[in-house]
């Protein structure tokens, strides 16, 4: 090919600008989506989430998707199976389908990630079950009883099971 060669390339790139997004509160959490498996054909599904204090989901496992985390700023702990860890800024953890996972904010002071599914399809329930946030207020831990029939059985449907800690 020479260069004088005209060469048309497909175009197709998904760029989320800083501050856009939907944000929903989950779990005590802050997450904004960032993209869905809508948005890239069931490639992933990415989030940047707020963890305040003593915030965090409780202990589950994905059968369909593995998920990452990236800490931007903070410590979490991490249930892995039966173990914890510690994870600090600027690490990065991977869980793969099928095991049994949570992190909790054990500090006193908020922490910040963003964390992604492959395939995408978990951060749906995010969207579709997460509280709208309130002005002048904060997330709201989920108790037990904050899970309606609707939510266990998307949760189920979706591959993602939710195990006792």
């Amino acid at each position: 090919m020479s260069a004088s060669d005209s060469q048309n390339y497909a175009s197709g790139a998904l760029h989320v600008p800083a501050g856009e997004g939907p944000v929903k509160w989950v779990a005590g959490d802050e997450y904004v989506i960032k993209v869905n498996s809508n948005d890239t054909s069931g490639s992933l599904g990415f989030v940047v989430a707020t963890v305040p204090p003593g915030s965090g989901p409780i202990a589950h496992l994905h059968r369909h998707s593995d998920e990452a985390f990236y800490l931007l700023h903070g410590e979490l702990e991490f249930l892995d199976g039966d173990e914890t860890f510690t994870a600090a800024e600027g690490d990065f953890v991977f869980v793969p389908r099928g095991v049994r996972h949570r992190f909790k904010n054990v500090s006193t002071t908020e922490v910040k990630m963003a964390f992604f599914f492959t395939p995408g399809g978990p951060e749906n329930f995010f969207l579709d079950f997460g509280d709208e946030p309130l002005p002048g207020h904060a997330p709201q831990l989920w108790t037990p009883d904050r899970f309606t029939p609707q939510m266990i059985e998307a949760t189920v449907a979706m591959g993602n099971i939710v195990l006792p800690e």
